[in-house]
């Protein structure tokens, strides 16, 4: 990194610091100094009488002071009817039937009362909590001068954000191209190398996943874009396997890639760790015939690792990398593909190349400028490793007394994929944490592995109870597994 971000944010910061003041006890402390309702007393399962018809507040009030009130049950039917049925349906057959209610820290409750900890935070979405109060703080204040913006113009609050990732990511970066999504992210960055090299072809990682949309869904698992025939053709989009460096020198060796695209550590393949040197040979590999690495980092950025990048881990300089989901705070959709030199030189042939209305929102700008300096804070960083170490820990006394189904941790900071001996183990321990109020989320493309993520901001009291429920959900999986075999 190139230094912190002090000083390129006062603008509107200056009225929304927290006035709870900073952790002074690391691990013991509630979400380190911010008031959050994380406190073990309030982590009760218990759920409303289901005979009860008790509606519950779903937007609170509006401007005319009216309620708006819904049940459940009309949610879900709404939703098949018309959001997504097939979604919808799978996961009530899935034992999930969950619609998203009250929400603030590390915990949500169901729309029936029931209160679930979380542990998917949507892909690190919500790295610094539900509702952060800070953020919320930040916007609000935000609201009261700023709007979208007009994407064709300089701004000043976009100008800060560019000089604050600058700072905040590897010194072979420079520019900053906004976006309102991971996606719409990804696509910038193939298009960046595209025009960088004046080449076509993409490699990519089996299994990968890079979002949903154009090319972004052409370089992921075909899963998502053969349905939309979009899986692309076979000579601009290739695909090698994970920590596979001799397929990853042929598919470069022709010197006609324009880049290799790579989650730092794949997600929704299980979060499988890259071996010692496999990362920092492929960059040398995409100098050596000319390609440009982009690290996606939507993930594993913003201290998830323990660091501020995934990349920062393995000692890799991408010459583009993605950030997105945790960028937006929980609360504001933003994302940036910050690219190097060559990379961004586009822009002084042709600046309005590319254009996103929504892309660089000047709210949007404001809270992830607030996400940025907390996240980079010294004590965020320690919170960070006393709950991967403190997690851990205890994950490796479960796995113990579990032997025979729970074989592995795959870790590196508070990103975590937790191993099991059944083809869709995962799947049992989701089913088991969420009837004992749990919410993580089997890897989708290998339901061997649940995604399990707590938050940058946990405390010891959050840490202990989400382990004893983890504890009696896997015991109660292996059982189930056991039974269906």
């Amino acid at each position: 990194m190139k230094g912190g971000i002090s000083g390129t944010s006062d603008f509107y910061f200056k009225n929304s610091k927290s006035s709870s003041g900073n952790l002074t006890e690391i691990g013991t402390k509630s979400y380190l100094g911010l008031k959050m309702a994380i406190n073990t007393q309030q982590h009760s399962t218990k759920q409303q009488n289901p005979h009860e018809k008790q509606k519950t507040l779903l937007i609170g009030k509006g401007g005319n002071d009216v309620s708006y009130f819904i049940e459940k049950e009309a949610v879900l039917d709404k939703s098949i009817k018309y959001w997504n049925p097939g979604k919808t349906i799978q996961w009530q057959k899935d034992g999930v039937d969950l619609v998203m209610g009250k929400r603030e820290g590390y915990t949500f409750f169901d729309l029936d009362g029931k209160q679930l900890m979380d542990v998917h935070l949507n892909g690190g979405t919500y790295n610094l909590g539900h509702r952060n109060p800070e953020i919320i703080s930040t916007l609000t204040e935000a609201m009261k001068d700023f709007d979208i913006g007009n994407h064709h113009f300089p701004s000043l609050v976009r100008a800060q954000l560019a000089e604050a990732l600058n700072k905040a990511t590897p010194d072979s970066l420079k520019y900053s191209i906004l976006s309102s999504g991971g996606g719409e992210a990804i696509d910038v960055a193939l298009k960046c190398a595209r025009y960088a090299t004046k080449r076509t072809k993409i490699i990519s990682i089996e299994n990968g996943y890079h979002g949903h949309t154009g090319l972004a869904v052409s370089v992921g698992n075909e899963r998502y874009s053969k349905l939309f025939l979009s899986n692309g053709n076979e000579k601009d989009f290739v695909q090698v396997p994970f920590n596979d460096l001799e397929a990853m020198e042929q598919a470069l060796s022709k010197e006609d890639a324009a880049c290799v695209i790579i989650e730092t550590i794949p997600a929704t393949y299980g979060f499988p760790l890259p071996e010692e040197g496999y990362l920092a040979a492929v960059k040398k590999l995409c100098e050596k015939y000319g390609s440009l690495y982009i690290a996606d980092e939507v993930q594993t950025g913003l201290m998830r690792t323990g660091e501020m990048w995934g990349i920062d881990v393995y000692g890799v300089k991408p010459d583009i990398l993605v950030t997105s989901k945790g960028l937006s705070g929980g609360i504001y959709p933003i994302a940036a593909t910050v690219v190097s030199e060559q990379a961004g030189k586009w822009m002084m042939e042709d600046g309005f190349a590319h254009i996103s209305t929504f892309g660089g929102a000047e709210l949007g700008c404001i809270v992830a400028m607030k996400v940025l300096e907390i996240t980079q804070r010294d004590e965020v960083k320690q919170n960070v490793r006393f709950v991967s170490s403190y997690i851990r820990e205890g994950l490796e006394k479960i796995k113990s007394e579990n032997a025979d189904f729970f074989v592995g941790i795959r870790q590196l900071g508070v990103v975590m994929g937790l191993e099991f001996n059944h083809p869709e183990g995962a799947k049992f321990v989701m089913q088991s944490l969420y009837e004992n109020g749990v919410w993580a989320i089997y890897s989708m493309l290998n339901p061997r592995i649940l995604q399990f993520k707590p938050g940058l901001l946990c405390d010891k009291a959050y840490c202990d109870e989400l382990l004893n429920r983890v504890e009696a959900s896997v015991k109660s999986a292996s059982a189930a597994c056991k039974i269906t075999n």
